[in-house]
């Protein structure tokens, strides 16, 4: 199954829309029930509207009524070192848990795993966790 999620987001990564950057990501993940949902990343002339592959796979997901995940592999054009996903994505994947995890990958296959929280340590997030710092500040929950 492993091998097949990193082919997975190495066929997603060919679906990348990155005129501005050229680099192209892709990502798939995989649900606690076995669905793989797939991502590629969506760069947008506003740089901070686009969207990273890892995200768009879970947004996909939890579309489709999944927000428990086990691992998600992410793809990219890198020949010397493994992609690793940016602080944003990160902290995304840490809603859905901290104990999952994560294959990084080079472009010919070969993959370094890791855990969520090991990519973010000490990490804030999870929403049973949240619930009372939101309502102490006011904000409404749900």
């Amino acid at each position: 199954m492993l091998k097949a999620l990193v082919r997975k987001s190495q066929e997603a990564r060919n679906q990348a829309y990155c005129p501005y950057s050229k680099f192209r990501v892709g990502a798939a993940v995989l649900a606690s029930n076995g669905t793989v949902f797939t991502g590629c990343n969506v760069e947008n002339a506003c740089y901070t509207a686009g969207l990273c592959a890892e995200r768009t796979a879970i947004c996909k997901a939890v579309s489709e009524g999944h927000t428990s995940f086990k691992a998600i592999a992410i793809a990219s054009d890198l020949e010397d070192r493994f992609i690793s996903p940016c602080g944003a994505c990160r902290q995304f994947m840490r809603e859905f848990g901290s104990q999952w995890d994560v294959y990084l990958s080079k472009s010919d296959g070969s993959y370094k795993l890791m855990t969520v929280e090991e990519l973010l340590p000490c990490s804030f997030g999870g929403a049973p966790r949240n619930r009372a710092v939101f309502l102490a500040f006011g904000v409404g929950w749900g």
